[in-house]
């Protein structure tokens, strides 16, 4: 196989072994989905089991089709939002079986495929206006530093409940960062830290593997039970193909649909436009290439999560980890979709990655991924201030996706009443009255 021909990878101005090791970055950055999703999917009687298989083989199909068809650096998974939607809102608090909850998930990776076959979600990506795509790469940076300080306890909740039932204290406050995950971590950050200021390739994975060994005297690497590395992948049966067509056009379907393709549509526009704006990978028109095969990616990855039993796949934010490690081609997604597949057969292995061990080149990426902020035109407050608000409300809400709507709105709003309306495409705002009826629905 020529892997050159395939990757155009002197195009790219990169070589197989960057790649390889960008790949190997992003997994070692997102292998948590492994863990965590089955964990929040059997919340709902799902088999955990099962949940391991089925979210490995769809990060597995989502990523290859992103790495062969798209040619882009980005890797997929069930991600972390739609799937506590799915566990906790649908099925524990709506109380629609999980079956239900699988059946709006592959109805909405069939209206993305549709969507995708249209250029429709192409055409909104390509509407966000550029001093908004580099306030996305900026508060994607912000988000994910943050979602290395918190799981690894650097810093944590500063609220607690008071005697009568009401919570006081700070939003965040510091850590335990004297032992345990919270110290490893900042020492992870400082090995990291040092490889990346004398310039040494595959950094972050260095610092990731280096910080595990640590973790180990100091209790929080945790070997698996007897030493057993192999293990074979659990049976999908119990989650494969459970679709439940009884409620598909009640209204609670098609709220539940709705939020499923909001979150999802938005979570992966921003994640595109944020890393692609970072890696300078933005055509001359500011797009993201080959936007419409990417968007593909995610659609078929949903729709055939869905069949396996698992929750909505999508773009995953830490793939800037790997760009960040120099990746630019589709081999690095494959590296990371060979990864995927490894973990199918290694599982008790690659659990024992602390997310102390992770933390570090997630707060490390969310730095590199700052630089855009200087484009950003302060001067101009209908720029500024839409900029501000999707870099700030990224963190702060804990969702790509509202930081876009936060900016998005705002940025209309303000050209309107400055009267600037020319600088307003047609599509943004029917975006726009999309985003005021999600609000209307919550």
């Amino acid at each position: 196989m020529n892997l050159e021909r395939i990757f155009k990878l002197n195009e790219h101005n990169t070589n197989i072994k960057t790649e390889i090791v960008a790949g190997i970055t992003t997994f070692m950055t997102m292998a948590y989905i492994l863990v965590v999703n089955p964990t929040i999917l059997s919340a709902t009687g799902m088999d955990f089991g099962a949940l391991f298989t089925a979210t490995a083989l769809s990060s597995v199909i989502a990523t290859l089709i992103m790495a062969v068809y798209a040619n882009l650096p980005f890797a997929l998974a069930p991600a972390m939002g739609p799937n506590a939607f799915f566990a906790f809102t649908v099925v524990l608090g709506m109380g629609y079986s999980w079956e239900f909850a699988l059946t709006a998930v592959f109805l909405e990776g069939i209206i993305f495929i549709i969507l995708s076959f249209f250029n429709v979600r192409e055409a909104i990506l390509n509407a966000i206006p550029m001093q908004l795509k580099k306030a996305v790469s900026v508060g994607i940076g912000l988000f994910i530093a943050f979602l290395g300080l918190f799981n690894s306890g650097i810093v944590v909740s500063g609220m607690f409940p008071t005697s009568d039932g009401k919570l006081d204290g700070v939003p965040v406050a510091i850590g335990h960062i004297t032992s345990g995950s919270g110290l490893l971590a900042l020492i992870g950050i400082i090995i990291t830290g040092f490889l990346l200021s004398r310039k040494v390739k595959g950094a972050l994975l260095i610092g990731i593997l280096t910080t595990t060994i640590i973790g180990i005297p100091m209790g929080v690497t945790q070997f698996p039970e007897n030493l057993k590395f192999v293990s074979v992948p659990p049976s999908l049966t119990p989650i494969l193909f459970k679709f439940e067509w009884v409620n598909i056009f009640s209204v609670d379907m098609l709220v539940v649909l709705f939020t499923f393709l909001f979150v999802d549509m938005f979570d992966t526009i921003g994640t595109l436009v944020g890393v692609a704006t970072k890696a300078d990978m933005l055509d001359e028109n500011g797009n993201v290439p080959n936007a419409k095969q990417a968007l593909f990616s995610d659609a078929i990855g949903t729709t055939i999560g869905a069949i396996f039993g698992t929750s909505t796949v999508s773009t995953f934010v830490e793939s800037a980890s790997g760009v960040a490690d120099g990746g630019k081609t589709g081999l690095t997604a494959l590296s990371t979709a060979v990864m995927f597949i490894i973990s199918l057969f290694l599982s008790p292995l690659f659990i024992m990655i602390p997310s102390a061990a992770t933390a570090p080149a997630l707060i490390l990426v969310g730095l590199f991924m700052m630089s855009p902020i200087k484009d950003i035109n302060f001067d101009d407050f209908t720029e500024a201030i839409p900029a501000f608000l999707t870099i700030i409300m990224m963190p702060l809400t804990y969702s790509i996706a509202e930081g876009i709507v936060f900016g998005m709105l705002s940025y209309v709003i303000l050209k309107l009443l400055s009267g600037n309306k020319k600088e307003i495409s047609p599509l943004m705002y029917v975006v726009s009255v999309l985003f005021i009826v999600k609000i209307i629905l919550g």
